[in-house]
């Protein structure tokens, strides 16, 4: 009977496999590695389902008592079923967009979705400056609040064409169709080749 049960169980965690990689750009030997990476992060935070906005706030910041507004934004996105929680397949949905072979539309959508921190489908200059301040804090820079202001009033200049104080969706990918480096952050170019990166062991 136990041989029976870890039999389908097996069959079961492989169709899940096969069902991302066919929703994904990663193979199923990349899912797998993957999965293996996933476990391996959740064992670390003590169990090995999901990860926790704590548990991700500490991954990326390294420091659970800052609040990191991009640690949360990101969190946000990658907790698609918003329970608070990131599973398995989440996680594997949301590593495929910084896919290289993810589309730019889509990478520039999540992008978009990550500045648009009140969600109202419009990224407002007070958004973007304190994503700037967010950043320059995690990484221990500094940096005069006239030259982020300064920032902030050319990235709007440039991309805000119908000049209502707000960039929306449709502005924002031409903007980044045109700086294509604004987007060089949604690319992670290893998930290419994820089993000899994270190779089982």
């Amino acid at each position: 009977m136990g041989c029976v049960c870890s039999k389908q169980l097996g069959a079961t965690r492989h169709e899940d496999i096969s069902l991302l990689a066919s929703q994904t750009f990663f193979s199923e030997a990349e899912v797998e590695a993957l999965h293996e990476l996933f476990i391996k992060l959740t064992s670390c935070l003590n169990n090995d389902k999901f990860v926790t906005k704590e548990d991700f706030q500490l991954i990326l910041v390294k420091d659970n008592e800052r609040r990191s507004l991009s640690a949360e934004r990101i969190f946000g996105l990658f907790d698609m079923r918003n329970d608070g929680a990131i599973d398995f397949g989440e996680f594997v949905h949301s590593l495929n967009i910084f896919h290289p072979n993810s589309s730019q539309r889509d990478k520039a959508i999540f992008a978009f979705r990550l500045y648009d921190t009140r969600q109202n489908g419009f990224i407002e200059p007070e958004e973007v400056k304190e994503m700037i301040v967010d950043v320059l804090e995690e990484s221990e820079l500094m940096l005069a609040e006239s030259t982020i202001d300064s920032i902030v009033s050319k990235t709007f200049e440039e991309a805000d064409w119908k000049k209502d104080g707000k960039i929306d969706l449709e502005e924002w990918e031409k903007f980044v169709a045109t700086y294509p480096l604004t987007l060089k952050n949604m690319t992670i170019p290893f998930l290419k080749d994820i089993p000899r990166t994270f190779p089982r062991h």
